[in-house]
C-alpha cells in the first residue's frame, strides 16, 4: 500500500471548527494541502482560499450523504467529530450513552461507507479515525466504551479497504488541551501537538498512532492484568 503524502491531497476533517480538528486544518494546510473540506453542526465561516467549510451532522446519513455528493474530490479523511457526555453507564440517561456511540462510533462508519467510493475513485488514500487512551482504560462511562468500540471498528475496516488501497489510521490519544475537557486539572497536551504526531505517523505509513507519552504508557500495559488499567483510568 502506498504512503498517502498530505502535500497537493484533498482533504476532509469532521470537526473542524475547533480544537484537535481546528489543529489538524492548519497542519494539512502547513504541509501543503490543495484543499480541505472542514465540517461543523453550524455554517461558519474560514477566509483561508483552500479552507471550505460545510454543514455536518454525522448522525444524520442524509447530511453525511450531502457532503459526498459536494466533496468528490476528497482524497484523505480525518473523523474527528466526536463528543463526550459524562454520565455512569448504570444510572446515567441512556440516551446520553446512545448519542454518544451514534456520533463517535456510527458517525465515522457513516462517513466511512459515503467516502470509500470517493477514496478508491480517487486512487485509495486515507481514512483515519481519532480514538483515545480510553479505547483501554475504563472510564468516563460511555464515552470510553464508544471509543473501544470505535478501535474496533476501525481495525474491521482498515481490513476491508485494504482491497481498495486505502490507509486506514487508528489515533489514540490521552487528554487535549480542546473545551471538551476544560474542566479537567490533568497535562494536557495541545492541540497542534498532537496533530503534527497525527500527520507524522500518516505520512510515515503508519496503522496506528501514539499521541502522547499517556497513551504509550496504556498501550505498553494491556499485557498486564486489566485491574491496572481500570486503576489508571480512575486517576
Amino acid at each position: 500500500m502506498a504512503v498517502v503524502a498530505v502535500a497537493g491531497k484533498v482533504v476532509v476533517v469532521t470537526g473542524g471548527r475547533r480544537g484537535l480538528g481546528a489543529a489538524l486544518v492548519d497542519e494539512v494546510l502547513a504541509r501543503g494541502a490543495r484543499k480541505v473540506y472542514s465540517t461543523a453542526r453550524s455554517a461558519y465561516t474560514d477566509d483561508r482560499p483552500e479552507v471550505v467549510t460545510a454543514e455536518l451532522e454525522v448522525r444524520s446519513a442524509a447530511s453525511v450523504a450531502a457532503l459526498a455528493e459536494v466533496a468528490t474530490d476528497v482524497e484523505i479523511v480525518f473523523n474527528n467529530a466526536g463528543i463526550l457526555l459524562p454520565a455512569p453507564l448504570l444510572t446515567g440517561d441512556f440516551e446520553r450513552a446512545t448519542e454518544t456511540f451514534d456520533v463517535n462510533v456510527f458517525g465515522p462508519l457513516r462517513m466511512a461507507r459515503a467516502f470509500a467510493p470517493i477514496l478508491a475513485a480517487n486512487g485509495g488514500g486515507a481514512l483515519v479515525n481519532m480514538h483515545s487512551v480510553l479505547s483501554w482504560l475504563a472510564g468516563s462511562g460511555a464515552y470510553g466504551a464508544s471509543k473501544a468500540a470505535a478501535w474496533s471498528l476501525t481495525n474491521s475496516l482498515r481490513l476491508e479497504l485494504a482491497r481498495q488501497n486505502t490507509q486506514v489510521v487508528g489515533v489514540h490519544a490521552g487528554f487535549i488541551d480542546t473545551d471538551m475537557v476544560s474542566a479537567i486539572e490533568l497535562p494536557k497536551a495541545t492541540p497542534a501537538e498532537v496533530a503534527a504526531r497525527i500527520v507524522d505517523g500518516l505520512e510515515a505509513g503508519a496503522t496506528e498512532v501514539l499521541a502522547d507519552d499517556v497513551t504509550v504508557a496504556a498501550k505498553a500495559a494491556l499485557s498486564g492484568p486489566v485491574e491496572r488499567l481500570t486503576i489508571s483510568a480512575a486517576r
